[in-house]
């Protein structure tokens, strides 16, 4: 027991928690946010950490699935192609990664660091453009279709197989690369279908990446016990609290976090163009990058509110949104109406 109660426990169970958190207000994945905080807990190297969240994100993941499969809610004709693209990668990945390093463990901690920085960055990328998509769809009513939609097979098969090796090498990209990739080749697919699927599929997705890491890699139960302890509870009382806060502010101060986080990381790897490293690091240049994000992203926002009709700043009424999908469909309109109405 002693092995398993260290001087991290609480703080890994505390980073757990907040995750789990977040997870649960937003509904996007948690690899995103847990495997930078750990790294720099400073609780094990990037390999190690990336085992024990995949471990841990298997354990929650599943029971949201099962929540999700017995409402009946996710497409699984869509869910099997894009298993079949993921798992595999899912599986070779690790062993990819590591043979790319040679088998040295300094050399694969700054490849994994880099792997990582640039799959979180990539994935805040994905996700404002998920927020994005999300403003058009209000704007434009976007009917919802009411049969399933047509699966395309080969680019599914494509955006699992590059979901897949997301997961598998960086932990990142279940629940946020793949989803924004569904709302592309799917966008009449409703909201709930689409988190249904998403979590069906990153199962079987997750399950796969955690078994290759753990054959290479091993596992940590000092990392994983206090991190499903936290994540857990973290995501229930997330899901509960999630229709009494403001889901836009938390949504683009996480575009803020992965940003800096995936600077943060490459700049403690070392990466190149930064010129630093674990003992040379710039943490002015990520503050940096924070405030500009902080500065501009609203602006930006704000922008883009306006050049599809609506205020740039404050929530739109009712009547502005329904005028907007109006005038742009010549007469009133409900996004989610049959084709009948």
């Amino acid at each position: 027991m002693s092995d398993l109660i260290t001087a991290s426990f609480f703080a890994i169970l505390a980073a757990g928690f907040f995750v789990g958190v977040i997870v649960g207000l937003t509904g996007m994945g948690g690899g995103a946010l847990m495997t930078p905080a750990l790294i720099f807990l400073g609780v094990g190297d990037a390999a190690t950490v990336v085992t024990a969240d995949l471990t841990a994100a298997a354990v929650y993941k599943t029971g949201g699935a099962v929540v999700h499969s017995r409402e009946g809610s996710p497409n699984f004709s869509l869910a099997k192609w894009l298993i079949l693209g993921s798992v595999p990668m899912a599986l070779l990945g690790p062993f990819i990664i590591h043979a790319i390093a040679g088998g040295e463990p300094e050399t694969l901690d700054k490849l994994l660091k880099e792997c990582i920085g640039f799959a979180l960055l990539l994935a805040a990328a994905t996700y404002a453009l998920r927020l994005y998509v999300g403003l058009r769809k209000e704007v434009n009513g976007t009917p919802v279709g009411v049969s399933e939609p047509v699966i395309r097979a080969i680019p599914t098969l494509l955006v699992g197989a590059l979901g897949g090796l997301l997961v598998g090498v960086t932990s990142v990209g279940s629940g946020s690369v793949i989803m924004i990739a569904l709302l592309m080749l799917y966008p009449t697919l409703s909201a709930l279908k689409l988190v249904g699927t998403d979590l069906v599929q990153a199962v079987p997705l997750v399950l796969a990446a955690a078994i290759s890491n753990i054959i290479i890699n091993g596992l940590d139960w000092s990392l994983v016990i206090p991190l499903i302890l936290g994540s857990v509870p973290g995501t229930i009382l997330g899901s509960k609290i999630a229709p009494k806060v403001p889901q836009s502010i938390i949504r683009r101060g996480i575009v803020v976090v992965l940003t800096m986080s995936g600077v943060a990381l490459l700049d403690k790897a070392g990466w190149a163009p930064l010129g630093a490293g674990k003992d040379d690091t710039h943490p002015m240049l990520v503050a940096g990058v924070g405030v500009a994000m902080v500065v501009l992203l609203p602006l930006v926002w704000g922008l883009l509110r306006k050049k599809e009709g609506l205020p740039m700043f404050g929530a739109p009424t009712v009547e502005q949104i329904e005028t907007l999908r109006a005038d742009r469909h010549g007469g009133p309109t409900d996004h989610d109406a049959s084709p009948t109405k």
